[in-house]
């Protein structure tokens, strides 16, 4: 530096590299060490590597206003502290931001719970050329309360590693090891975590999960991938990993709006988006009259709650339809019955969406002819495609109408137009990718990290 740097003993700083713009310090010349505020403090590893995560609350004012951090773990050291006790403490390294000055200085992580300053500026943390006025305060200016109204998050200037959770029964499957894999690529740690295999402590102060009998650590991020017959508990575990402080990349409520068919249908209605004409009743006694309210004949009828093609059937006839709805009631399922799309021909789209964006899609049709569903799961295979702009619009439309921001939404193509035939969210990548010859898990990853405030 050439110029000296003037502080006074309490100084608003910015630590850039751990995303907080701001926290009052107090700079200590009696101190060796710098020390951070930090509550529920982790040490994980990715790729070997050691990282600390923890939680930093900047404002004394506002203890509920939490930041997520984590750094490269430098060491544990023992560090004796002004009242003569003795802490094992994790260091890192952070770059701190005073006036138009910029350096990096090593910080042990406390519990400073009671102390008046969330920060402490020690002697290893000033450069030779500061000058410390032991009378003066916040002589490089007072804090600016914009910084924590706003609700975006602010880009990192550099990258952090960050804790996933990944829920779901099958972490062997394609979309799991991907996503698994391109986690780890881009330099975090992503774990799999059967949801049920969790159970919840809801507690005001301090919401946990437990796994196979031991408490989880704090994530950043959740990947709910939830299969449709546990969709109530995973529904409630991800909501307890949100009251922990992680972000999900999909909202629970947008996930139980996808999964009940009749729901999504009165959504997606509501937001003007052409759907299939849909009909839905509860007593036996309606039966011919859904069938009237549909119209045509032949007609779809399908499990409210279903997935991958399994309980969607094709009635031919009247009678052949009467008699999956009577049986359909005989089991109590809720099921809707929908007009069959003829000139679609088997064929749909699967537009997967990601943030707002169509990031792929294909065309998925029927190899053997014979069967009206094109899902990769019932023996359809899959072609690259061109989305028209309406389709583009409409699978974009579909998504935020749910309340999604990740999901795979089916469309088929009709005399009137694009119609949603369903949004699914929790879509496989599997066709996609090797379809596209794209890998979509990055991006998946990539859209974590910018929900994160972490650009590339």
């Amino acid at each position: 530096m050439k110029n000296n740097l003037e502080l006074g003993w309490e100084e608003w700083i910015n630590l850039s590299s751990l995303n907080i713009p701001a926290i009052k310090a107090k700079v200590d010349t009696g101190a060796q060490t710098s020390s951070l505020h930090a509550k529920h403090i982790e040490i994980f590893k990715v790729k070997k590597k050691k990282y600390v995560r923890f939680e930093v609350s900047p404002l004394l004012e506002k203890p509920n206003l939490k930041i997520s951090c984590s750094a490269p773990l430098l060491s544990k050291r023992k560090v004796i502290s002004s009242n003569g006790e003795s802490e094992n403490r994790c260091f890192i390294k952070a770059t701190i931001q005073l006036g138009n000055m910029e350096w990096e200085t090593e910080i042990s992580l406390t519990d400073r719970q009671s102390m008046q300053y969330r920060m402490l500026l020690g002697r290893s943390g000033l450069e030779p050329e500061m000058i410390v006025h032991p009378t003066e305060s916040f002589l490089l200016g007072h804090l600016d309360k914009k910084l924590y109204r706003k609700k975006k998050k602010k880009a990192l200037k550099s990258r952090r590693a960050l804790r996933i959770a990944l829920l779901t029964r099958e972490p062997n499957n394609y979309t799991s090891k991907k996503i698994m894999l391109a986690g780890q690529s881009r330099g975090h740690e992503v774990e799999t975590i059967n949801t049920t295999r969790c159970y919840l402590d809801i507690d005001i102060d301090n919401p946990q999960i437990f796994y196979d009998g031991k408490p989880l650590p704090k994530y950043d991020v959740v990947i709910p991938r939830i299969g449709a017959s546990v969709t109530s508990y995973g529904l409630a575990v991800t909501r307890q990993f949100l009251l922990t402080g992680a972000i999900s990349i999909n909202q629970p409520q947008g996930i139980a709006n996808s999964r009940d068919k009749l729901m999504a249908h009165q959504l997606l209605a509501s937001a003007g988006i052409d759907i299939p004409i849909t009909g839905f009743a509860s007593s036996p006694k309606d039966t011919r009259g859904i069938i009237d309210t549909v119209g045509s004949i032949p007609l779809i009828i399908k499990l409210a709650e279903s997935s991958q093609g399994r309980g969607v059937i094709l009635a031919e006839t009247k009678k052949a339809a009467e008699s999956v709805i009577s049986a359909f009631r005989g089991l109590k399922a809720n099921f809707l019955v929908q007009e069959f799309i003829e000139e679609s021909k088997g064929e749909d789209l699967r537009c997967l969406v990601l943030g707002g964006k169509v990031i792929g899609a294909i065309k998925r049709l029927n190899k053997a002819g014979g069967d009206f569903r094109s899902n990769i799961h019932q023996g359809g295979i899959a072609e690259k495609t061109q989305l028209s702009r309406k389709e583009r619009s409409i699978a974009v439309r579909a998504t935020k109408a749910l309340g999604l921001s990740f999901a795979g939404v089916d469309i088929l193509r009709s005399k009137r137009g694009p119609l949603v035939l369903e949004v699914n969210s929790s879509p496989g990548i599997q066709s996609l990718e090797k379809t596209l010859e794209r890998n979509i898990s990055q991006e998946i990853i990539a859209f974590c990290e910018s929900e994160m405030g972490i650009t590339n």
